[in-house]
């Protein structure tokens, strides 16, 4: 069955661009009017090295790269109108990746169409056009595999039949949409777009067909609704136009250009955008422009965001920015390190950047079951949970009680279990407990144990020994000791290193 053919009837689109499709673009477009909007190509290889990280500072989701790159930033605000193109040459390999990041779009699109040579010559873009089978293997296990709409963006080729040919085998595989750019792979945009190709495309296909092509001929909002009847599509993928000005999404009327790029850079500063990227896409809406504008000529000499800003008047709106997140970041680092406090009854709060994450437990072990066993044998009050449900997004904290001691973590987590397995397994982590955890423990628990180890706290202090002895702990000498210690030597990252040489050097 067909996901979802709505959302690409009857709508305006911000079509995809390299560099340019990023997200301030995409805000900005949405704000003058676009219903949908494109991120930038990225290609499956890419997706499947990043790490998803949330960026709690900005509120965003990034994907980034080993070296820092981020490659795809977004905001959970923009899911409704969000397409996540992707870059592929393999369904499966295409699966993974749009699997990592289907749960923050609104909808998957393969690009079919690119005629750079890069794309080409991975096998991707336009190469693929010659290659139905390819196609509908890629689309088919996309359209299995996900749980939201799939389509496709395609040029024509030479022969109209073969077109016509390629968009039928495309519809039949089920998915919701397809984009049709008037130009050949080999064609630019001094070439006529095809609109007559692309109206009997749409008159024979069931599904939403999504004109492209036409910013030659679209000056002002008024001309999208032309470039629609021209085509026979309800829906138009605007490009260059809305490059040059974003603002031709609103009905009202296009903004002065000066005004509209002024809002781009504002946009870049609140969502950190690489400097870089702003100062492309800058360059790009002034285009022909560029020279008759001292913004624009300043703009091409640029060298950092701050130079941007201050080209642009937005320098204070800059520093005063950038001092917000600077903070926020100092705040984020420190609730990732292990702090211990002391509380007005004499006993100790214990806080752990630790998460509990079930697949490295065993079956039906998990560190609330073996606390409560330990307290068991040591003759000690069983633990109390102490659980906050956050109102805003019904996320869950737990304080874990034991004798006058608390321990918990400073996440809020998506269910109440998960919040106090967690307070458990800083629990278990302190008290050197076997928790039932695989042997392949996580980076996350070894750099909490490591920076635990470096505080050289004395754990008699929390009199939670009732004499007997216990071979779960052991002190300096345990089993976990020895192997946290063993890891000290030198297979692991730079920031359990540095925890190492901060505990020898305590």
């Amino acid at each position: 069955m067909v996901k979802n053919c709505d959302l690409y009837r009857n709508k305006t689109i911000l079509a995809p661009m390299v560099r340019v499709g990023t997200l301030p673009m995409r805000l900005l477009a949405v704000r003058y009017g676009a219903d949908l909007v494109y991120c930038e190509e990225i290609i499956d290889f890419k997706i499947l090295k990043s790490n998803r990280v949330e960026n709690t500072a900005l509120g965003t989701v990034d994907f980034v790269l080993s070296d820092g790159t981020i490659i795809f930033r977004t905001l959970p605000e923009e899911k409704e109108n969000l397409i996540f193109q992707i870059g592929t040459a393999d369904a499966k390999r295409a699966l993974k990746a749009a699997q990592k990041i289907q749960d923050l779009v609104s909808g998957v699109d393969v690009n079919m169409g690119c005629p750079k040579e890069f794309s080409i010559k991975g096998g991707m873009g336009a190469a693929l056009l010659t290659q139905p089978e390819k196609i509908k293997e890629i689309l088919t296990t996309l359209v299995d595999g996900l749980s939201i709409p799939v389509t496709c963006k395609i040029r024509v080729l030479p022969d109209f039949e073969d077109t016509l040919k390629l968009a039928k085998l495309i519809e039949g595989t089920g998915v919701s949409a397809l984009g049709v750019h008037g130009r050949t792979k080999e064609e630019r945009p001094r070439h006529t777009n095809r609109n007559d190709v692309i109206k009997k495309i749409a008159d024979t296909l069931s599904i939403p067909v999504i004109a492209n092509g036409g910013s030659k001929e679209i000056k002002v909002f008024e001309d999208i609704a032309v470039f629609k009847q021209a085509t026979g599509c309800s829906s138009a993928m605007i490009a260059r136009a809305a490059e040059w000005n974003p603002t031709i999404f609103r009905s009202e009327g296009k903004l002065p250009l000066l005004e509209v790029v002024k809002e781009y850079v504002k946009a870049a500063i609140e969502w950190d955008n690489n400097w870089v990227n702003t100062k492309y896409c800058v360059l790009q809406m002034m285009h022909d422009n560029m020279l008759d504008y001292q913004e624009g000529e300043l703009t091409q000499a640029s060298t950092s965001m701050e130079d941007i800003s201050d080209i642009w008047g937005l320098k204070d709106y800059y520093l005063k920015v950038k001092d917000n997140l600077s903070r926020k970041h100092a705040d984020e680092e420190s609730r990732e390190m292990v702090t211990i406090e002391t509380k007005e009854d004499g006993g100790y709060r214990i806080c752990m950047p630790l998460r509990f994450e079930k697949k490295d437990f065993s079956s039906k072990i998990s560190p609330k079951l073996k606390l409560f066993e330990w307290t068991k044998s040591k003759n000690l009050s069983k633990p109390v949970y102490n659980t906050t449900e956050r109102c805003e997004d019904r996320n869950f904290n737990s304080v874990l009680h034991l004798n006058n001691n608390e321990f918990t973590t400073p996440y809020w987590e998506k269910s109440k279990q998960l919040a106090e397995q967690a307070s458990a397994a800083v629990a278990t982590t302190v008290l050197e407990i076997m928790d039932g955890r695989l042997d392949d423990s996580s980076e996350q628990l070894e750099k909490c144990r490591v920076q635990w180890m470096g505080l050289n706290f004395d754990k008699s202090l929390m009199n939670l020994d009732d004499g007997n002895k216990d071979d779960s702990i052991k002190g300096e000498n345990s089993d976990i000791s020895m192997e946290v210690k063993r890891k000290c030597d030198g297979n692991i990252d730079e920031n359990t290193k540095r925890l190492c040489t901060y505990q020898e050097a305590s």
